[in-house]
């Protein structure tokens, strides 16, 4: 699976993600666009799915016939994620086109 990390996300995120092609927006140069414009370029770039800890994404785009899943984490924490990573990886490998996913983990 292609997979875009936003830059708000830990790159260490891409450990839970091993044996996936990964990328961040940084890396690709999309550093400060907006979101709309990430996210188009995002799919223009056949990325499948887009990872980012903004909780404002899905109000303030409207997401209807996005082809690339979007997860949204619950924290940027680092230390945080890391402990975390199955639950990462499993939230991300079930994400379907079009998908918007919300990962909570109870505290």
């Amino acid at each position: 699976m292609k997979i875009l990390l936003d830059e708000c996300v830990p790159a260490q995120v891409r450990n839970a993600l091993s044996g996936h092609e990964l990328t961040t927006a940084r890396l690709q140069g999309w550093t400060g666009i907006t979101n709309g414009e990430l996210l188009a370029a995002a799919e223009n770039a056949g990325f499948e799915l887009f990872i980012l800890a903004d909780k404002n994404l899905r109000y303030q785009q409207n997401l209807t016939g996005r082809k690339l899943a979007i997860l949204e984490l619950w924290t940027n924490h680092r230390p945080t994620l890391e402990k975390h990573f199955p639950e990462i990886r499993t939230a991300a490998e079930s994400a379907r086109p079009g998908d918007y996913v919300v990962l909570e983990i109870p505290r």
